[in-house]
């Protein structure tokens, strides 16, 4: 197979389905069913990727890819997007393919970036590069967002701060109403988890594969699932209306100087990050 084609196809694949999962996941938080269809169809754009890697690799080999270990696991995540297409197309069961997917895209990735099914060192390498590219972009993404959830979170505090003040004037109109702002802050932290999760899997997966000396208990690892537990924390307790309002808003910057910390005081790169060109 042309290394090219694979690198279009995969990369595509993983991007997208990287997204499909994000709407997936604002859907199951806020029950949009706009973000259900986007997510919908970006799956379906998957699944398209998928089925023209595998109908090249049939190509290629000449036969049915699945004698080995990697073969199988490709056509079983081949499976599982389109029984999960299917099934939600004649049942109508909600999140079924968030849940299903999350399993299918750790599957896919786990395939695609392993270096032991690649004919030579240099595309290997090539590979696992890629991966780890795509693991640190989307790292910076999920802090993107996480930063933009702060800074709505600090207008927010500004304007409750002169409204308990009674300072009425035009920096309190053109700060928006409380409301927005918690929500805008609010939408940006549910927007940021899926791109971490999905960050710390590719993570895991890359170090798992070319990291001999990767440690579990690397101060990184912990810091990033710390971050990763505090927003997803935040977000249980919000949608079961256990906290709103200006508690909101503290916890959200709270787990915003956590992530501060991680990034900062635990370096802002663990040493298993540096890789060779």
């Amino acid at each position: 197979m042309v290394a090219p084609q694979v690198s279009v196809l995969f990369d595509a694949a993983v991007i997208l389905y990287a997204l499909s999962i994000l709407f997936y996941f604002i859907d199951f938080i806020q029950n949009n069913r706009k973000a259900n269809h986007v997510a919908f169809w970006l799956l379906a754009i998957v699944w398209v990727l998928q089925t023209g890697f595998l109908i090249l690799k049939m190509i290629d080999l000449g036969r049915f890819p699945v004698l080995s270990m990697f073969e199988g696991l490709y056509f079983y995540t081949w499976l599982l997007v389109t029984l999960s297409l299917v099934v939600n197309r004649i049942f109508r069961v909600d999140f079924f393919l968030f849940f299903t997917n999350i399993v299918a895209f750790s599957l896919l990735v786990l395939h695609l970036f392993s270096p032991d099914q690649y004919p030579s060192v240099a595309m290997s390498e090539k590979v696992t590069s890629e991966l780890s590219l795509l693991h640190i972009a989307m790292a910076f993404i999920s802090y993107g967002t996480f930063t933009l959830s702060f800074v709505f979170s600090l207008l927010y505090w500004l304007q409750y701060e002169l409204l308990k003040k009674r300072k009425w004037g035009p920096k309190l109109q053109r700060l928006g109403d409380l409301s927005q702002l918690e929500r805008l802050s609010f939408l940006f932290a549910v927007m940021g988890v899926p791109f971490l999760f999905i960050s710390l899997i590719l993570g895991t997966f890359w170090a798992i594969l070319t990291v001999e000396a990767f440690r579990w208990y690397d101060p990184k690892v912990i810091g990033s699932f710390v971050v990763l537990g505090a927003y997803s924390l935040l977000i249980y307790f919000r949608v079961s209306n256990r906290m709103y309002g200006r508690l909101t808003i503290q916890w959200t910057m709270i787990c915003f100087f956590v992530l501060l910390i991680n990034f900062f005081l635990l370096g802002s790169l663990p040493t298993f990050h540096i890789w060779s060109t």
